[in-house]
């Protein structure tokens, strides 16, 4: 089953308990993926994205 709720920098920064500015850190680097959607100039991750690029962060260790 996907989850299909859009999710934004806030959301992504509270579920990995960092600042959104850190996301949007990571974002600008090239560690988050590109956005599934752009709603008025911002941007969106399925939550399944987030999920599964939070499992393949390096500082994951097996979580």
């Amino acid at each position: 089953m996907t989850d299909r709720r859009l999710w934004s920098y806030q959301d992504i920064a509270a579920h990995i308990r960092v600042r959104p500015d850190t996301v949007r850190s990571y974002r600008k680097h090239g560690l988050l993926p590109p956005p599934d959607a752009v709603q008025h100039g911002k941007p969106y991750w399925y939550a399944d994205t987030v999920h599964t690029w939070i499992a393949s962060r390096p500082s994951n260790r097996g979580r």
